[in-house]
């Protein structure tokens, strides 16, 4: 059986290494499609076969809710299946370059080649199944990687690289890397890895961008995701949802529901229901299959989103749910009447605690939901398809949710982000078209 290499970053000596070892995994470009759909679909079958024990370690490792990290590893188990296909799908197209006198007699073949090594950086929240989007795409485009998880998350992210290598992908090419920031800008700069694809922060990803020199960047970054409900809403529906949204895991997602502006005529009703439930929500021990609430992953995270939401206060707005902090658990909070300039409204809450504002119109929510620096997704709840159709053209996102929250994802889509929230789109079909690039062959018959 393949060993997984897993190689300990202490300076740019060993990231060097890494990078060069990687470069020469590149005959891994020539395992044949069926070979590489083949593994892929048997990785998928391994994590269908051991998701109990990998949700329990996600669970361990990052504290989130044994619910949710059961559909993460179902959804990481839907990812390779998806790149398997995606794998028999990687072809290319004829053109008939014959247009004019002085090309009679030739055509062309257009193949997409992968663009060479590549270095993944994966978050925490995430550990499973942001690992499979990054590395199942390779696989079905042929390519070799280092991936590099979050320090809290390395067991789950190497636990997925070892189902990978037993289902055949050759062990020189799929490298797990750990250490300090240093050691991966280190990565980061080293030309021989050719595609930079990093989920995390704003801050960090663009910094990382701008070292990456010459390769190609994918970046997922940060949220503040708005959500509108029209007075044609499902009000329950919008309300349960808004509700799973903006507190699932805490609210450490980068699509969770930040910001939810309703219509006025029907913002007490709404506001009733939402806040029911959030009550119903059950917040405490994450290995407790009922809990929908855990802990933030450290408590410094609890505190610094305790005190926005108390700065919010002190500002005038009100609170209609949430609690006392307990160490790094933090009760949902919903918050009404915060300030344009709170970092509630502004920044990236990630944490369990939303806002809640009426709104006179829907072209207002509009102008709101688009306030903002980031641009990932966005939730409308309405069945006024003019106002879908003005939202789909007005909005700066990457993706917009229509009866649903944007903290909806299909792991089928393309998905990404646009302005502060970043480049190019994941999903194993987009994916593999960012890790290739075309090559053209002209035949003179």
């Amino acid at each position: 059986m393949a060993v997984l290499v897993r190689a300990e970053l202490t300076g740019e000596a060993d990231a060097a290494a890494l990078a060069a070892r990687s470069a020469a995994a590149a005959p891994s470009a020539a395992l044949p499609t069926h070979r590489r759909a083949k593994i892929l679909s048997a990785a998928a079958d391994a994590i269908s076969a051991e998701s109990e024990s990998l949700a329990r370690l996600i669970v361990e490792e990052v504290q989130k809710p044994l619910k949710a990290a059961r559909g993460e590893a179902a959804r990481a188990a839907a990812t390779f299946r998806l790149a398997a296909g995606e794998a028999e799908r990687l072809g290319g197209e004829v053109l008939p370059l014959d247009l004019d006198e002085a090309s009679e007699g030739r055509w062309g073949l257009v193949r997409r080649f992968p663009r060479g090594p590549a270095l993944f950086i994966t978050p925490f929240n995430f550990p499973l199944n942001l690992a499979a989007h990054k590395a199942a795409p390779a696989v079905a485009a042929g390519l070799p990687f280092v991936l590099k998880p979050d320090p809290r998350a390395v067991r789950t992210a190497a636990r997925l690289l070892e189902i990978l290598l037993a289902a055949g992908w050759p062990a020189e090419a799929a490298l797990l890397a750990t250490g300090p920031h240093e050691a991966v800008e280190a990565l980061v700069r080293d030309d021989r890895l050719k595609i930079l694809s990093f989920t995390g922060s704003s801050r960090v990803g663009w910094r990382l961008k701008s070292l990456s020199g010459k390769k190609h960047v994918l970046l997922e970054l940060g949220g503040s995701a708005g959500v509108y409900v029209g007075p044609d809403a499902d009000l329950p529906w919008a309300a349960a949802r808004c509700a799973w949204g903006a507190y699932a895991y805490s609210g450490q997602t980068c699509i969770s529901v930040q910001r939810i502006y309703v219509a006025e005529s029907v913002h007490k009703q709404f506001r009733r229901l939402l806040v029911r439930n959030v009550e119903e929500l059950k917040v405490g021990d994450p290995s407790d299959p009922a809990t929908d609430v855990g802990p933030l992953i450290d408590e410094d995270s609890a505190v610094r989103v305790e005190k926005w939401v108390k700065d919010a206060l002190d500002k005038g707005a009100k609170l209609w749910a949430g609690g006392p902090r307990r160490g790094a658990i933090l009760p949902p909070a919903l918050v009404e009447g915060v300030p344009a300039d709170s970092p509630l409204t502004c920044e990236e809450a990630f944490g369990p605690v939303a806002l809640l504002e009426a709104v006179p119109s829907s072209d207002a929510a509009l102008e709101r939901i688009a306030a903002t620096r980031y641009g990932l997704q966005a939730g409308l709840f309405t069945n006024d398809l003019a106002l879908v159709r003005r939202a789909f053209e007005r909005l700066p996102v990457g993706g917009l949710i229509v009866n649903d929250v944007p903290t909806w994802r299909s792991d089928a889509m393309p998905y990404g982000g646009v302005n502060d929230s970043g480049l190019g789109r994941e999903g194993a079909r987009w994916a593999v078209e960012e890790y290739t690039e075309r090559r053209t062959l002209v035949v003179n018959a």
